[in-house]
C-alpha cells in the first residue's frame, strides 16, 4: 500500500487520538491512462465520521460541483472560487491534489483530518471482482453515458466494470449528482457487506490476491498512527451501522456555469461533525440523510 502526505498541512489534526471522534477524506480519482496530473478528476469526495465508540460511521458526500473558495495550491494555482473537485486538478492530481483539496474542505467545513486516502477505480474494479461481485439495487432506469448499458430497476449482481459504471451515472437521473452520490455510498456498503459475506480465511490465495490488489488501489495517510491500530480500532464497525449523508445544497447556473451551492443547513452540518453530534443533525435533517 502507497503511503504519503495527503493532507495539507492546515487540513491536518496536530495529532490522532484513537480513542475519540474520527474523521477521514476519502477521494475517488478517475485517473485514465495517458492522463496527465492536472488532468485528473476527483469525482467522489467523502468525509468519513466515526463516533468515538466506533459503533456507527457516516459517510458525507460532497457535491464535485460545489461552488468553493480554493487557496493556492502548491502546482503553482493562484486560488480562486471553483467548483470542488476542481481542487484536486489545480493541485497537480496525486499526493498534491488530494493536499489542496483537504485544505479546501478544511476552509469550507473548519474540519481537520486524522487521515485521508486516495482511490483508483481502476484498481477498484478488480477489488469488486476478486469479493465475487457486488449486490446493487437499482431504483432508477438509467442508460450509461460510457457504455450504453441500460440498468434495469432491481437488485442484482454486478461485476467491478458494471458496479462502478452504475455509480458514475448522474444524467437522466431524478437527483441528478446527488443520486450518484448516494449510489457510491451504497457501493461502499455493499462491498463491506460482500467481505464479511466471503468466507475468505479459508481461501488463503484468494485472500493475498484481495490484499494485494487493495493495497494497489489505496493510496493513504493515516497521520502518524499505524494502519495495524486503525484497522483494530475499527473492527467492529458493522456495515449496517452506515449512514449515507449529503451536504444541504441546491443546483444553481452561475454566469452560464452549473454549479452546486451551499444551503444554510450546511454549516449546521459541519458544526454537528466538529462537535461529534451527528445523531441529532440526522434525526433533523432527514431529507439529506439515507439508510445504507
Amino acid at each position: 500500500m502507497t503511503r504519503e502526505d495527503l493532507l495539507d498541512a492546515d487540513a491536518r489534526r496536530d495529532r490522532t487520538d484513537l480513542d475519540g471522534a474520527l474523521n477521514y477524506l476519502l477521494v475517488g480519482s478517475d485517473r485514465r491512462p495517458g492522463a496527465a496530473g492536472d488532468d485528473q478528476r476527483s469525482d467522489t469526495i467523502l468525509v468519513v465520521h466515526v463516533p468515538a465508540d466506533t459503533k456507527s460511521a457516516y459517510l458525507v458526500s460532497f457535491p464535485r460541483d460545489l461552488l468553493v473558495s480554493i487557496p493556492p495550491g502548491g502546482n503553482g494555482y493562484g486560488g480562486g472560487s471553483d467548483k470542488l473537485n476542481a481542487a484536486y486538478e489545480h493541485g497537480g492530481g496525486g499526493e498534491a491534489g488530494v493536499q489542496l483539496l483537504s485544505a479546501t474542505l478544511t476552509r469550507l467545513t473548519g474540519l481537520r483530518f486524522d487521515g485521508a486516502a486516495l482511490i483508483d477505480f481502476a484498481g477498484l474494479r478488480q477489488v469488486i471482482d476478486l469479493l465475487g461481485g457486488v449486490r446493487m439495487c437499482v431504483d432508477t432506469e438509467v442508460r450509461s453515458i460510457h457504455t450504453g448499458t441500460l440498468f434495469s430497476p432491481g437488485c442484482q449482481q454486478m461485476d467491478g466494470a458494471r458496479a462502478l459504471d452504475y455509480v458514475r451515472q448522474r444524467y437522466d437521473l431524478p437527483g441528478g449528482d446527488y443520486d450518484r452520490q448516494r449510489h457510491q455510498q451504497q457501493l461502499l456498503r455493499a462491498m463491506l457487506d460482500r467481505a464479511g459475506e466471503t468466507n475468505l480465511r479459508r481461501d488463503p490465495v484468494r485472500l493475498d490476491r484481495l490484499i494485494r490488489a487493495v493495497g494497489a488501489s489505496l493510496t493513504v495517510d493515516t497521520n502518524g498512527v499505524p494502519l495495524e491500530d486503525l484497522l483494530l480500532t475499527l473492527r467492529d464497525l458493522p456495515p449496517d451501522a452506515l449512514t449515507g449523508v449529503q451536504v444541504p445544497s441546491h443546483p444553481q447556473t452561475i454566469d452560464g456555469i452549473s454549479y452546486v451551492v451551499l444551503d444554510g443547513g450546511g454549516g449546521a452540518l459541519f458544526d454537528a461533525v466538529r462537535g461529534a453530534r451527528m445523531p441529532g443533525w440526522v434525526q433533523a435533517n432527514p431529507r439529506w440523510v439515507t439508510r445504507l
